[in-house]
């Protein structure tokens, strides 16, 4: 099989991003009834081997760091064991007109969440 296109990692540290958000309890659902847009605003990955169509890529989260408006998330892809990628991927926090959420303030069980 050919080799995994590298733009698929982003797609693979977004679906893994909603599932995480989901988990804690602020899927997109809830976001979007309470009125947040957490738009992405930086990425990087550093890739080192490559993966096949075929093959199963684990993906681990943490949270780098938050102050209440910016978000930066770590991750970790592995298969069979081997780190495939490292990456990076950093969120702010809209409403819907577009002004900046202060999240600690605003909404800060999602602060305590992502703050544990």
């Amino acid at each position: 099989m050919q080799i995994t296109h590298h733009s698929n990692y982003v797609r693979f540290m977004e679906e893994a991003r909603i599932d995480f958000l989901k988990q804690i309890g602020w899927g997109y659902d809830r976001m979007e009834e309470e009125g947040i847009i957490s738009p992405v605003t930086g990425i990087s990955c550093d890739y080192k081997r490559t993966t096949t169509f075929p093959d199963v890529i684990r993906i681990e989260i943490q949270v780098l760091s938050f102050n209440g408006i910016r978000l930066q998330l770590g991750y970790t892809m592995t298969c069979e064991g081997n780190v495939v990628c490292t990456a990076q991927s950093e969120h702010c926090f809209l409403d819907v007109n577009g002004r900046p959420i202060n999240m600690k303030r605003q909404f800060p069980e999602f602060y305590k969440q992502m703050n544990r």
